[in-house]
């Protein structure tokens, strides 16, 4: 999963050790769009302790536990999935990987399980940067900008995804991936 240079739909930005906004802190976000009028995406890597039927007024049979996509507009639902065939409607955002879709089916096949929990992802909230905002961090410095592929995106725990991304980047990403949170209680 080689670094790339510039942002795009389906890039992963992963935050640096010390990018300074809690917002973020070891955040990876899996962009869905990225263009002059602005910029936005999901964290992975960041969960809530809420389940997709604890925001729903019908019951998901599923426990799916729901990410916290970002700072922005957290009363939003939004989800991903790896499943076109059987979810119409998605945005593709990378190879097979697709961002919202028919969101009534979607609540069916949950409770079928014939969609599987490892197959979609869903977020309150999203995180989102005006014209140029994004691009004015990444000269900054703030953000290493990667890519993965479906299989890691869904089968990683929230919890390794930045350390694991880094890793599998290899070089001096591996060593970044072993930075303490706070380095003065190193």
């Amino acid at each position: 999963m080689p670094s790339a240079a510039k942002v795009s739909k389906g890039s992963l930005l992963i935050a640096k050790p010390f990018l300074g906004d809690p917002n973020f802190e070891r955040g990876v976000i899996l962009m869905c769009e990225h263009n002059e009028q602005g910029s936005f995406g999901f964290v992975l890597n960041q969960t809530t302790d809420l389940f997709l039927g604890d925001v729903l007024d019908e019951t998901i049979y599923q426990d799916i536990t729901l990410h916290l996509g970002g700072p922005v507009e957290k009363n939003t639902l939004h989800f991903i999935h790896r499943r076109p065939d059987l979810v119409a409607g998605g945005t593709e955002i990378m190879k097979d990987v697709y961002w919202g879709g028919d969101f009534e089916n979607v609540k069916t096949l949950l409770n079928l399980n014939t969609l599987k929990q490892e197959d979609v992802m869903f977020f309150i909230g999203y995180s989102g940067w005006s014209g140029g905002q994004l691009d004015e961090e990444i000269k900054q410095d703030s953000w290493i900008i990667s890519s993965t592929t479906s299989d890691f995106l869904f089968s990683t725990p929230a919890g390794n995804f930045w350390r694991e991304i880094l890793r599998n980047m290899g070089g001096e990403y591996r060593s970044i991936a072993h930075y303490p949170i706070d380095p003065r209680l190193n």
